[in-house]
């Protein structure tokens, strides 16, 4: 009994710590938080530490089926909003109903714990005109600390965005099971 409670202790703290991390990723800025919040037309590759902006632009209209277009966007969008290096204004216009999530998000912004933490998009599914099933890992300092994720990305004002459920998802692990009041109005 007693291994048991210290085996369960022992793996979740270092979820927790994870968690915590990447909830502070998501909302840390290494830039100015009056950033510019547009984007390049090209989507940005794939790569989780990229500087370069991700696509807001998505082709003419959302696409069901998995066009190469939304995926793209999908996926750079998605690792931009959980990199260190995107400023907190642009992880905002990232994130599904970002402007509601502005107080949480910028008061993380600038923390140094989340520099080294990353999400790496593994596959997107796109179900519909405005939702997509992604599937990613969580780094840190460019290692799998989490591998397997899902969640949810939707388009919305032209843009596919980071769903606010699956942030509020993270924000609730962070906090030991309690999420920010910003989550009792979404999805």
């Amino acid at each position: 009994m007693r291994f048991n409670l210290l085996a369960r202790r022992i793996t979740l703290a270092p979820t927790l710590a994870l968690a915590l991390a990447l909830t502070v990723a998501a909302c840390s800025s290494s830039s100015s938080p009056s950033a510019s919040t547009s984007a390049s037309s090209a989507p940005a590759t794939s790569s989780a530490a990229s500087s370069s902006a991700p696509s807001s632009a998505a082709a003419s209209s959302p696409s069901t089926g998995g066009s190469s277009a939304a995926v793209a966007q999908i996926t750079a969008n998605w690792e931009a909003f959980f990199s260190g290096k995107t400023s907190a204004a642009k992880k905002i216009s990232l994130l599904e109903n970002g402007s509601k999530f502005a107080s949480v998000i910028n008061a993380q912004a600038g923390s140094s714990i989340a520099t080294g933490a990353a999400a790496k998009v593994t596959a997107v599914v796109v179900n519909s005109a405005t939702s997509a099933t992604v599937s990613y890992d969580i780094l840190l300092s460019g290692a799998t600390a989490l591998p397997n994720q899902t969640g949810t990305a939707v388009y919305q004002d032209g843009i596919w965005k980071v769903g606010d459920v699956s942030f509020c998802q993270l924000l609730k692990l962070e906090n030991g099971g309690t999420a920010p009041s910003v989550c009792s109005s979404t999805g």
